[in-house]
């Protein structure tokens, strides 16, 4: 079976949807001093890294970066952060994902970070698909695409950023 690679994004649209991503994050954000984000690692880490510099071009809000790590495979107790849950008690925070496809990953990461009392607590994605085995949403997004569950969205962040449909 030939298996086509289809651009779904291209590196000026994955921009564009960054900073739109990053303006909605400030507008929901708008009276704190200062927001967690919270970037799953890998491309997750890598798209928070970029709405944090958009956000702290935009705004005056202090944003601190935290790398979240875990067993993507068998995220179960395997979730750690750069940051200690002292850090983001009590603040806004945003979990940042490239893909959103069975809600695996933001669910746990979830979990994780309801084990303090958070201000607020949002999510954000690139690309949203409509395969949850989890009642998790994205509140941010980038594109949502209904695939077949036999199809793979990879973003590819470098240079020319793109995300392809597999």
């Amino acid at each position: 079976m030939q298996t086509n690679n289809n651009i779904i994004l291209t590196h000026e649209q994955i921009q564009h949807k960054i900073k739109r991503i990053a303006y909605q994050i400030y507008e929901t954000n708008v009276n704190e001093k200062e927001i967690i984000v919270a970037g799953i690692s890998e491309n997750g880490y890598i798209f928070a890294q970029r709405l944090k510099k958009i956000l702290e071009d935009i705004s005056d809000i202090k944003v601190i970066l935290c790398e979240v790590t875990m067993n993507k495979k068998s995220p179960q107790n395997t979730v750690k952060t750069s940051l200690t849950p002292e850090e983001y008690q009590n603040k806004s925070l945003v979990l940042i994902d490239d893909v959103l496809s069975s809600g695996t990953a933001l669910i746990y990461g979830v979990k994780h970070f309801l084990e303090v009392p958070l201000t607020r607590f949002k999510t954000a994605v690139l690309v949203n698909r409509n395969h949850k085995k989890f009642p998790i949403k994205a509140d941010f997004k980038g594109i949502s695409l209904s695939t077949s569950l036999h199809e793979h969205i990879e973003v590819q962040f470098g240079s020319q950023d793109t995300a392809i449909l597999k």
